[in-house]
């Protein structure tokens, strides 16, 4: 191609984009979907999430928790020192002094009570939109990834 007056030389792109940036960019536009959905509840969807990982594995130690949830300890920390200023968890010191155990108070299982109604609806329209038997594809591929990740 010639580079002739009044024409843009050919640009090369790479023909495959970032794995990474593509699940992050994904991971965004879906969290501000959710987010949205959860607004009346006053919760965000990570602390969503963050919550019910808490309740199923109750009381569960902060390095668990990081574990279960692929969170470095600093953002969860982070994360879990502000639903406990809200008073949704507590956050004790386990058998080992040196361990910090989390559990969800009454008022944090009343706040997941009232927001799950909106996630289902957010899951709905999602899962609606993609069709289940592509979610549950789509669900072992994420399962893969994670699990990619893990073996670093």
């Amino acid at each position: 191609m010639s580079n002739a007056p009044g024409r843009l030389p050919q640009v090369t792109t790479s023909a495959t984009p970032c794995v990474c940036a593509a699940f992050r960019k994904a991971a965004r536009a879906l969290t501000l979907l959710y987010d949205a959905y959860l607004r009346p509840s006053g919760l965000r969807v990570t602390q969503y999430s963050l919550l019910k990982n808490v309740l199923a594995r109750q009381p569960v130690g902060v390095n668990k928790l990081a574990d279960a949830t692929v969170t470095d300890r600093t953002t969860l920390t982070r994360n879990l020192r502000i639903l406990q200023r809200r008073g949704l968890i507590e956050i004790r010191e386990g058998e080992d002094r040196r361990a910090r155990e989390v559990t969800v108070t009454p008022r944090g299982r009343d706040t997941v009570a009232k927001a799950t109604p909106a996630w289902k609806r957010a899951q709905a329209y999602v899962i609606g939109q993609v069709g289940t038997a592509h979610w549950r594809i789509l669900r072992e591929e994420l399962d893969m990834m994670v699990a990619l990740g893990r073996r670093r």
